[in-house]
């Protein structure tokens, strides 16, 4: 698919801040305060936080922290929606070669830090989430491998049920024997989603693979959030309780008739699923999601330590993650 991004501005476009970390290390709060002192907005890369029916489950920005600072990509899309990584990064970059920015209310008005680049507008903009192929999309750009159709996804799941893995091994074989001879054949998951390109493209998944980084015309900044692992492990089974005690049953039941798309295949929701099914016990569930979330913030940190560009700060060192944003 070729990019629609609009041609950058002969002017310079700000830098980009990037924030990240592991899920309930405490990116929101910061980066509210970070865009309060920087006069800008934030731009949400969460890769579910952008579903409107899910707030709870996602830990979406409340009402009264998207009143403090405006947030892009939060609630823009239904549930229903086809939306992928590649998407997401042609409306960024739309979005940061605009220059546009969301006045600041002067009642929030903290500081007006100058920035060294004075050729440069002086309002960076915050991008903050912990969606890894989102970020990535975005300061590096993806190859083009679209997010497969919920129905082709359902067909694969049946074929795989019914046929097995050594029929569809088989099948990618000869539809695409450069990716056949590389590819984990004993990993379903990864034969699956092979096939899943070819079905829905009608072209080999190895024609999507060229690992090609492309340049971006601004800056970027990659800071992330750390916390003790205890402490950490401590504040996520803390918000999954509390998620339980907003709502989250009712708006997982509210999802459960749409549980078949691929945006409700995620911690929070599928456990509640089971429950709904019979599988589990709701305290099962609830303990499952805890756990669930616990893995999903290690496999978050091994990726992100991979990336020697980001600098690690404690959510608590915002003078000095200001100060790092000031002097670069």
């Amino acid at each position: 698919m070729a990019h629609l991004v609009p041609p950058y501005p002969r002017t310079p476009v700000p830098p980009l801040i990037v924030i990240t970390g592991p899920t309930g290390v405490g990116k929101t709060e910061l980066c509210i305060r970070l865009a309060e002192r920087l006069h800008t907005d934030i731009i949400n890369a969460d890769s579910r936080q952008i579903f409107r029916e899910i707030p709870i489950g996602t830990a979406a920005p409340t009402e009264e922290q998207m009143a403090r600072v405006h947030h892009h990509f939060v609630g823009t899309h239904s549930i229903t929606d086809y939306y992928s990584a590649s998407m997401y990064e042609q409306d960024v970059l739309r979005l940061l070669s605009s220059h546009h920015r969301t006045p600041v209310p002067p009642h929030l008005r903290i500081s007006v830090p100058s920035h060294p680049r004075t050729s440069v507008p002086p309002y960076p903009r915050i991008l903050s989430g912990g969606s890894m192929m989102y970020i990535d999309a975005v300061c590096n750009g993806i190859d083009d491998i679209p997010t497969i159709r919920d129905d082709i996804r359902l067909e694969m799941k049946r074929r795989y049920e019914e046929e097995g893995l050594a029929a569809l091994v088989e099948e990618l074989r000869r539809i695409d024997p450069e990716h056949y001879e590389i590819v984990d054949r004993n990993n379903p998951r990864r034969v699956i989603h092979a096939l899943e390109i070819c079905h829905q493209t009608g072209k080999t998944y190895t024609s999507f693979r060229t690992n090609t980084r492309k340049p971006r015309p601004f800056d970027i900044i990659k800071i992330a959030l750390n916390r003790p692992r205890e402490e950490l492990y401590e504040r996520i089974n803390h918000r999954v309780d509390q998620m339980m005690q907003d709502g989250l049953l009712d708006e997982a039941r509210r999802m459960y008739p749409l549980r078949h798309l691929n945006a409700l295949n995620t911690v929070g929701y599928k456990e509640l699923f089971a429950y709904f099914d019979g599988t589990w016990s709701l305290d099962e569930a609830v303990e499952r999601i805890k756990g669930n979330t616990r893995r999903y913030c290690r496999k978050q940190l091994t990726w992100f330590k991979r990336d020697p560009a980001i600098h690690w700060f404690s959510p608590d060192d915002e003078d000095a993650i200001l100060a790092l944003i000031e002097n670069k």
